[in-house]
Protein backbone atom coordinates (compact mmCIF):
# COMPACT_ATOMS: atom_id res chain seq x y z
CA UNK A 1 0.00 0.00 0.00
CA UNK A 2 1.08 3.44 -0.72
CA UNK A 3 0.57 7.26 -1.35
CA UNK A 4 1.89 8.10 -4.55
CA UNK A 5 -0.54 9.72 -6.82
CA UNK A 6 -2.76 8.10 -8.79
CA UNK A 7 -3.87 8.20 -12.46
CA UNK A 8 -7.42 8.47 -12.88
CA UNK A 9 -9.53 8.24 -16.27
CA UNK A 10 -13.04 9.32 -15.21
CA UNK A 11 -13.54 12.15 -16.92
CA UNK A 12 -16.03 9.96 -20.00
CA UNK A 13 -17.16 12.46 -22.76
CA UNK A 14 -21.04 12.43 -21.44
CA UNK A 15 -19.85 14.60 -18.63
CA UNK A 16 -18.23 17.47 -21.15
CA UNK A 17 -21.39 17.33 -23.01
CA UNK A 18 -23.76 17.05 -19.80
CA UNK A 19 -22.09 20.55 -18.47
CA UNK A 20 -22.15 22.50 -21.91
CA UNK A 21 -26.26 21.49 -21.75
CA UNK A 22 -26.63 22.54 -17.97
CA UNK A 23 -24.54 25.70 -18.63
CA UNK A 24 -27.43 26.14 -21.90
CA UNK A 25 -30.19 25.04 -19.59
CA UNK A 26 -29.81 27.48 -16.80
CA UNK A 27 -30.70 30.06 -18.96
CA UNK A 28 -34.31 28.61 -18.00
CA UNK A 29 -33.63 28.29 -14.62
CA UNK A 30 -34.86 30.32 -11.36
CA UNK A 31 -33.25 28.10 -8.84
CA UNK A 32 -31.03 25.87 -8.00
CA UNK A 33 -30.93 22.91 -5.97
CA UNK A 34 -26.78 21.43 -5.35
CA UNK A 35 -26.78 18.62 -3.16
CA UNK A 36 -23.47 17.51 -2.04
CA UNK A 37 -22.69 14.37 -0.04
CA UNK A 38 -22.85 15.89 4.08
CA UNK A 39 -19.83 13.34 4.96
CA UNK A 40 -17.35 15.37 2.38
CA UNK A 41 -19.32 18.69 1.84
CA UNK A 42 -15.97 20.14 0.45
CA UNK A 43 -15.12 17.22 -2.10
CA UNK A 44 -18.90 16.83 -3.19
CA UNK A 45 -18.67 20.06 -4.71
CA UNK A 46 -18.14 20.54 -8.36
CA UNK A 47 -15.73 23.77 -9.12
CA UNK A 48 -17.09 23.77 -12.46
CA UNK A 49 -20.48 24.14 -11.24
CA UNK A 50 -19.85 26.56 -8.68
CA UNK A 51 -18.87 28.85 -11.44
CA UNK A 52 -21.27 28.39 -13.33
CA UNK A 53 -23.95 28.52 -11.21
CA UNK A 54 -22.74 31.82 -9.17
CA UNK A 55 -25.45 34.14 -10.49
CA UNK A 56 -28.33 32.04 -9.64
CA UNK A 57 -30.46 31.91 -6.30
CA UNK A 58 -29.23 28.41 -4.99
CA UNK A 59 -29.89 26.56 -1.97
CA UNK A 60 -27.54 23.61 -0.58
CA UNK A 61 -28.41 20.32 0.53
CA UNK A 62 -26.24 18.30 2.60
CA UNK A 63 -27.55 14.92 1.74
CA UNK A 64 -26.83 11.33 3.56
CA UNK A 65 -26.65 13.54 6.84
CA UNK A 66 -28.14 10.68 8.93
CA UNK A 67 -24.55 8.62 7.58
CA UNK A 68 -22.11 11.80 8.71
CA UNK A 69 -21.79 13.37 12.53
CA UNK A 70 -24.69 15.27 13.07
CA UNK A 71 -22.65 18.08 15.05
CA UNK A 72 -20.32 18.56 11.98
CA UNK A 73 -23.33 18.70 9.73
CA UNK A 74 -24.75 21.32 12.00
CA UNK A 75 -20.85 23.22 11.59
CA UNK A 76 -21.62 23.45 7.85
CA UNK A 77 -24.94 24.18 7.48
CA UNK A 78 -23.61 27.41 9.64
CA UNK A 79 -20.63 27.98 7.09
CA UNK A 80 -22.67 27.98 3.83
CA UNK A 81 -24.78 30.15 6.13
CA UNK A 82 -21.67 32.29 6.48
CA UNK A 83 -21.25 32.36 2.96
CA UNK A 84 -24.40 33.58 2.23
CA UNK A 85 -25.85 30.20 1.13
CA UNK A 86 -28.66 28.77 2.59
CA UNK A 87 -27.85 24.78 3.77
CA UNK A 88 -30.57 22.20 4.13
CA UNK A 89 -29.27 18.49 6.21
CA UNK A 90 -31.59 15.81 4.06
CA UNK A 91 -32.03 12.52 3.78
CA UNK A 92 -33.27 11.96 0.01
CA UNK A 93 -34.13 8.31 0.93
CA UNK A 94 -36.58 9.26 3.65
CA UNK A 95 -37.33 12.66 2.40
CA UNK A 96 -35.63 14.35 5.11
CA UNK A 97 -35.53 18.30 3.79
CA UNK A 98 -37.58 17.92 1.27
CA UNK A 99 -40.68 19.95 2.15
CA UNK A 100 -37.83 22.59 3.92
CA UNK A 101 -36.80 22.67 0.24
CA UNK A 102 -40.08 23.54 -1.46
CA UNK A 103 -40.43 26.08 1.34
CA UNK A 104 -37.04 27.56 0.59
CA UNK A 105 -38.18 27.96 -3.31
CA UNK A 106 -41.27 30.06 -2.53
CA UNK A 107 -39.49 32.48 -0.29
CA UNK A 108 -36.66 32.79 -2.94
CA UNK A 109 -39.39 33.90 -5.00
CA UNK A 110 -42.01 35.45 -3.43
CA UNK A 111 -41.32 39.15 -4.78
CA UNK A 112 -40.34 37.84 -8.52
CA UNK A 113 -43.97 36.24 -8.32
CA UNK A 114 -45.75 38.84 -6.71
CA UNK A 115 -44.21 41.04 -9.55
CA UNK A 116 -45.45 38.58 -12.20
CA UNK A 117 -48.78 38.68 -10.79
CA UNK A 118 -49.37 42.24 -10.67
CA UNK A 119 -48.58 42.13 -14.52
CA UNK A 120 -50.97 39.51 -14.92
CA UNK A 121 -49.20 36.74 -14.99
CA UNK A 122 -50.72 34.53 -12.47
CA UNK A 123 -49.43 31.23 -13.78
CA UNK A 124 -45.79 31.79 -13.69
CA UNK A 125 -43.94 28.62 -13.20
CA UNK A 126 -40.69 28.20 -10.98
CA UNK A 127 -37.84 26.79 -12.85
CA UNK A 128 -35.20 24.35 -10.56
CA UNK A 129 -32.36 22.78 -11.18
CA UNK A 130 -31.02 19.97 -9.68
CA UNK A 131 -27.17 19.22 -9.48
CA UNK A 132 -24.36 17.07 -8.40
CA UNK A 133 -21.93 14.54 -8.38
CA UNK A 134 -22.77 11.27 -9.29
CA UNK A 135 -24.02 8.90 -6.78
CA UNK A 136 -25.35 11.86 -4.53
CA UNK A 137 -29.60 11.32 -4.44
CA UNK A 138 -30.45 13.64 -7.04
CA UNK A 139 -33.43 10.95 -8.54
CA UNK A 140 -34.10 10.31 -4.88
CA UNK A 141 -34.79 13.61 -4.16
CA UNK A 142 -37.16 14.14 -6.73
CA UNK A 143 -39.13 11.31 -6.14
CA UNK A 144 -39.65 12.70 -2.72
CA UNK A 145 -40.09 16.18 -3.67
CA UNK A 146 -43.04 14.71 -6.20
CA UNK A 147 -44.08 12.24 -3.73
CA UNK A 148 -44.10 9.37 -6.38
CA UNK A 149 -41.72 7.14 -8.37
CA UNK A 150 -40.90 9.20 -11.33
CA UNK A 151 -37.13 9.18 -12.16
CA UNK A 152 -34.59 6.90 -12.46
CA UNK A 153 -32.81 6.10 -9.20
CA UNK A 154 -30.07 3.81 -8.74
CA UNK A 155 -26.92 3.13 -6.36
CA UNK A 156 -24.25 3.45 -8.83
CA UNK A 157 -23.01 6.50 -10.25
CA UNK A 158 -24.27 7.46 -13.75
CA UNK A 159 -27.52 6.19 -13.77
CA UNK A 160 -29.05 9.23 -14.94
CA UNK A 161 -28.00 10.00 -18.30
CA UNK A 162 -30.62 12.62 -20.00
CA UNK A 163 -31.95 15.58 -18.29
CA UNK A 164 -36.12 15.03 -17.22
CA UNK A 165 -38.32 17.66 -16.31
CA UNK A 166 -40.56 17.03 -13.44
CA UNK A 167 -43.48 19.15 -12.37
CA UNK A 168 -44.47 19.38 -8.46
CA UNK A 169 -47.67 20.73 -7.18
CA UNK A 170 -49.13 24.17 -9.21
CA UNK A 171 -46.26 25.89 -9.72
CA UNK A 172 -42.93 24.28 -9.89
CA UNK A 173 -40.85 22.11 -12.67
CA UNK A 174 -37.84 20.88 -11.87
CA UNK A 175 -34.87 19.63 -13.86
CA UNK A 176 -32.77 16.70 -12.98
CA UNK A 177 -29.34 16.29 -14.88
CA UNK A 178 -26.90 13.97 -14.87
CA UNK A 179 -24.15 13.29 -12.38
CA UNK A 180 -21.21 15.24 -13.28
CA UNK A 181 -17.84 15.53 -12.02
CA UNK A 182 -15.35 17.84 -13.31
CA UNK A 183 -11.85 17.25 -15.92
CA UNK A 184 -8.80 17.75 -12.98
CA UNK A 185 -8.43 17.12 -8.88
CA UNK A 186 -6.19 19.90 -7.45
CA UNK A 187 -6.04 17.50 -4.49
CA UNK A 188 -5.71 13.97 -4.41
CA UNK A 189 -7.56 13.64 -1.38
CA UNK A 190 -10.53 14.41 -2.88
CA UNK A 191 -10.38 12.26 -5.70
CA UNK A 192 -10.23 9.20 -2.16
CA UNK A 193 -13.16 11.17 -1.00
CA UNK A 194 -15.34 10.55 -3.48
CA UNK A 195 -14.16 6.69 -4.17
CA UNK A 196 -14.77 6.63 -0.52
CA UNK A 197 -18.58 7.40 -0.84
CA UNK A 198 -18.74 5.73 -4.46
CA UNK A 199 -18.93 9.17 -6.40
CA UNK A 200 -16.15 7.39 -8.18
CA UNK A 201 -17.02 3.63 -9.74
CA UNK A 202 -15.19 0.99 -7.89
CA UNK A 203 -13.84 -0.30 -11.04
CA UNK A 204 -11.53 3.02 -11.70
CA UNK A 205 -9.52 3.10 -8.53
CA UNK A 206 -7.94 -0.28 -6.60
CA UNK A 207 -10.40 -1.38 -4.63
CA UNK A 208 -7.50 -2.18 -1.94
CA UNK A 209 -5.72 0.82 -1.64
CA UNK A 210 -9.00 2.69 -1.25
CA UNK A 211 -9.69 0.79 1.61
CA UNK A 212 -6.69 1.20 2.52
CA UNK A 213 -6.74 4.59 2.76
CA UNK A 214 -9.90 4.97 4.16
CA UNK A 215 -8.65 2.48 7.30
CA UNK A 216 -5.94 4.80 7.78
CA UNK A 217 -7.99 7.54 8.39
CA UNK A 218 -10.86 6.03 10.67
CA UNK A 219 -8.09 3.97 12.72
CA UNK A 220 -6.50 7.93 13.20
CA UNK A 221 -9.85 9.94 13.76
CA UNK A 222 -12.49 7.22 14.16
CA UNK A 223 -10.94 4.56 16.21
CA UNK A 224 -13.28 3.76 18.53
CA UNK A 225 -15.98 2.97 16.47
CA UNK A 226 -13.71 0.61 14.51
CA UNK A 227 -12.98 -1.28 17.91
CA UNK A 228 -16.94 -1.20 18.70
CA UNK A 229 -17.74 -2.41 15.07
CA UNK A 230 -14.84 -5.31 14.82
CA UNK A 231 -14.98 -6.49 18.36
CA UNK A 232 -11.26 -5.87 18.47
CA UNK A 233 -9.71 -6.65 21.99
CA UNK A 234 -7.02 -5.21 23.70
CA UNK A 235 -5.16 -8.33 22.30
CA UNK A 236 -5.98 -7.42 19.03
CA UNK A 237 -4.79 -3.82 19.61
CA UNK A 238 -1.77 -5.11 21.01
CA UNK A 239 -0.74 -7.25 18.06
CA UNK A 240 -1.78 -4.45 15.32
CA UNK A 241 0.96 -2.08 17.10
CA UNK A 242 3.32 -5.14 17.66
CA UNK A 243 4.03 -6.85 14.67
CA UNK A 244 4.97 -4.53 11.95
CA UNK A 245 5.36 -1.28 11.09
CA UNK A 246 2.37 -0.54 8.90
CA UNK A 247 -0.32 -0.70 11.72
CA UNK A 248 -3.13 0.22 8.98
CA UNK A 249 -2.02 -3.12 7.33
CA UNK A 250 -1.53 -5.64 10.13
CA UNK A 251 -5.36 -4.06 10.98
CA UNK A 252 -6.73 -4.35 7.88
CA UNK A 253 -5.55 -8.56 7.71
CA UNK A 254 -7.21 -8.71 11.38
CA UNK A 255 -10.36 -7.48 10.63
CA UNK A 256 -10.19 -9.92 7.06
CA UNK A 257 -9.79 -12.47 9.73
CA UNK A 258 -12.34 -11.92 11.84
CA UNK A 259 -14.76 -11.48 8.81
CA UNK A 260 -13.63 -14.69 7.01
CA UNK A 261 -12.16 -12.80 4.16
CA UNK A 262 -9.62 -15.63 3.60
CA UNK A 263 -8.18 -17.76 0.48
CA UNK A 264 -7.45 -21.10 0.78
CA UNK A 265 -4.50 -21.93 3.39
CA UNK A 266 -5.16 -18.92 5.53
CA UNK A 267 -4.48 -16.06 2.74
CA UNK A 268 -5.75 -12.73 3.39
CA UNK A 269 -8.24 -12.33 0.52
CA UNK A 270 -7.79 -8.60 0.02
CA UNK A 271 -10.37 -7.19 -2.59
CA UNK A 272 -13.44 -9.50 -0.55
CA UNK A 273 -11.77 -7.45 3.07
CA UNK A 274 -11.53 -4.02 0.96
CA UNK A 275 -15.42 -4.32 0.25
CA UNK A 276 -16.44 -4.95 3.29
CA UNK A 277 -14.85 -2.00 4.93
CA UNK A 278 -15.81 0.26 2.08
CA UNK A 279 -19.62 -1.27 2.51
CA UNK A 280 -19.17 -1.01 6.18
CA UNK A 281 -18.64 2.67 5.98
CA UNK A 282 -21.09 3.77 3.35
CA UNK A 283 -24.01 1.77 5.34
CA UNK A 284 -22.56 3.68 8.66
CA UNK A 285 -22.57 0.20 10.16
CA UNK A 286 -18.59 1.32 11.14
CA UNK A 287 -20.62 4.76 12.76
CA UNK A 288 -21.81 8.62 11.48
CA UNK A 289 -18.72 10.02 9.91
CA UNK A 290 -17.65 12.98 8.11
CA UNK A 291 -14.38 12.83 6.29
CA UNK A 292 -14.32 16.57 6.06
CA UNK A 293 -14.35 19.84 9.36
CA UNK A 294 -15.37 23.31 8.73
CA UNK A 295 -11.72 23.78 10.39
CA UNK A 296 -10.02 20.95 8.00
CA UNK A 297 -8.57 19.50 10.73
CA UNK A 298 -9.62 16.11 9.56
Amino acid sequence: MNENKTNINWYPGHMLKTKKQIIEDLKLIDVVIEILDARIPMSSQNPDIQNITKNKKKIVLLNKFDLAEEKETSRWINYFKSKGIVAIAGDCNMGKGAKEILKTIQDFMTEELEKAAAKGRTKKNIRVMIIGIPNVGKSSLINRLVNKKTAVVGNKPGVTKQKQWVRIGNNIELLDTPGVLWPKFEDDNVALNLAYVGSIKDEILPKTEVAYQLLKFLYKNYKEDLINKYKLTDEDLRSIINNGDDEVLELMNLIARKRGALLSGAEIDCEKVAGIILTDFRTAKIGRITLEQVDGKK
